[in-house]
């Protein structure tokens, strides 16, 4: 795809590393940051002030990380990794109050609570599309009874679920089976940037969650008629078919469940906005999803082995 993909290895920012610079002098001007090593390439670091993205000498230890803020990083830094080939839906990214009423941190902080209280053995991540099948029967009849978590937020995207997965939302559970739904509202990308997105969510979860089976569901398409972001989400299923296959323990379910009908158009009995369910589009949906949990939830006889091991 063209598309250099990252190795994530958050650890916290040591200013001194960059003593060269004469950062001390610029350490007021900085937020909470991570490191992050992408291809052994050290692309600089994010001035709080004016977000100019500065490129430093090499340092003396030879620690070549890029240095990114947990917020305040589009306008200077999207522009850098466009040059450097680096794929910015791969990027972390805590999504801004936009509104001012601190919604999107408070459920984050709720699910990294039942990360502490609950014991899930089906852990659902994503956006609107996981968070909305949460208040349908069809998540109480089909998924509560399999003990499932539902980490949905709606207007995620690939960077917002990435950040919400590393600060706290794999941490205390140890889940049989994580579904990952996510992509339909990265708009800035490319179908080859959602995936390459999408791959980087499933690297963290092989790495924080290794006994889990991965689960990525498909697009489904939007919008009445045919439009260019269906194009793009199709786009974006035929491409995870291939490139998910290098991944352990990952399946790959495509749901579109024929919503678009041969004149090309989407019903609102199956979409309410031509975008997000209803409870019969839910309906066609979750059948092929709890079929497929429940195959993957039976333990083979050598993971009841370790189980007692």
């Amino acid at each position: 795809m063209g598309v250099k993909q990252p190795e994530w290895s958050p650890a916290k920012l040591d200013i001194s590393n960059l003593s060269p610079l004469g950062l001390n002098d610029r350490q007021k001007a900085f937020d909470e940051t991570f490191c992050r090593r992408i291809d052994g390439m050290f692309l600089g670091y994010v001035s709080s002030i004016d977000r100019k993205l500065i490129h430093p000498q090499e340092t003396e230890s030879g620690n070549r990380e890029l240095l990114m803020p947990l917020k305040g990083l589009e306008a200077a830094s999207r522009e850098t990794m466009s040059q450097e080939g680096l794929n910015s839906a791969a990027v972390p990214l805590c999504a801004e109050d936009v509104q001012g009423d601190g919604r999107w941190k408070s459920l984050h902080n709720r699910f990294v609570l039942d990360c502490k209280d609950k014991e899930p053995d089906v852990l659902f991540v994503g956006d609107s599309m996981v968070q909305l099948l949460q208040q349908y029967e069809i998540w109480r009849d089909l998924f509560s009874p399999l003990h499932a978590l539902n980490f949905g937020i709606g207007g995620d995207t690939t960077r917002h679920v990435l950040w919400r997965l590393e600060n706290g939302e794999l941490e205390n559970i140890k889940p049989k089976v994580i579904v990952l739904w996510v992509g339909t509202n990265n708009h800035e990308h490319t179908a080859e940037e959602v995936v390459g997105g999408i791959e980087a969510i499933v690297h963290l979860i092989n790495i924080r969650q290794p006994q889990a089976k991965v689960v990525v569901l498909g697009l489904l398409p939007r919008g009445e008629k045919p439009n260019p972001l269906r194009e793009k989400n199709a786009e974006v299923n035929m491409l995870l078919k291939r490139s998910l296959l290098k991944f352990p323990n990952m399946q790959f379910l495509n749901v579109d469940a024929e919503f678009v009908h041969s004149d090309g158009t989407i019903s609102h009995h199956d979409m309410f906005d031509y975008l997000h369910l209803t409870q019969i589009g839910y309906a066609k949906v979750c059948k092929p999803v709890y079929e497929l949990l429940v195959q993957l939830l039976e333990e083979t006889p050598e993971e009841k082995q370790a189980t007692l091991a």
